[in-house]
């Protein structure tokens, strides 16, 4: 069994508002192995660190948990997922300005951000796997790879629920 550290954000059904309540069905559902934060009107964010036999099991048994306890909650978000440069640079005991220089020094092999303007956004796991395969980066553990990619392959999957089938046809050659 290994220890997974990963967060879930979820839009609540418009009759769950009682935060007390929301964090004692929680509980009873499995999911003391998490800080609940309801700061936020209509939303939970609940980060992890749970005991599993895999990333995708860890994540998934509280997909479940959660849906479990508050029937009608979406999934807004799995995380770590999208970051940003300060995000990278945290993670890795860097400056903002040093992972922005290797990202200019190495355009053509760092991975392509998945939205880019005033700021830019990342999926964590291929730039997690980019510094690793640089060399030099011991900090990156294989748990924190696997959960990245496990949060990447649930936010994939939500949004691709989203997608019109004849538009998907229609651009997925385009788009590779």
């Amino acid at each position: 069994m290994m220890e997974y550290e990963f967060e879930l954000r979820f839009k609540l059904p418009a009759d769950a508002t009682d935060a007390k309540e929301l964090v004692e069905r929680l509980g009873e559902a499995g999911c003391e192995d998490a800080l609940v934060g309801t700061g936020q009107a209509g939303r939970i964010a609940l980060k992890f660190t749970r005991e599993a036999e895999s990333a995708k099991r860890a994540i998934i048994s509280a997909l479940e948990d959660v849906k479990q306890a508050i029937s009608g909650a979406r999934l807004i978000e799995a995380g770590p997922d999208f970051v940003g440069l300060t995000d990278v640079a945290e993670m890795l005991g860097m400056s903002r300005q040093n992972i922005r220089k290797l990202t200019l020094a190495h355009a053509a092999t760092f991975p392509a951000p998945v939205h880019e303007g005033s700021t830019a956004i990342w999926h964590l796991e291929p730039v997690l796997q980019w510094f690793r395969g640089k060399g030099g980066y011991n900090n990156i553990s294989q748990e924190q790879i696997d959960v990245a990619h496990i949060a990447m392959q649930i936010n994939l999957v939500k949004a691709a629920n989203r997608l019109e089938l004849p538009m998907q046809r229609e651009v997925q050659t385009l788009v590779a």
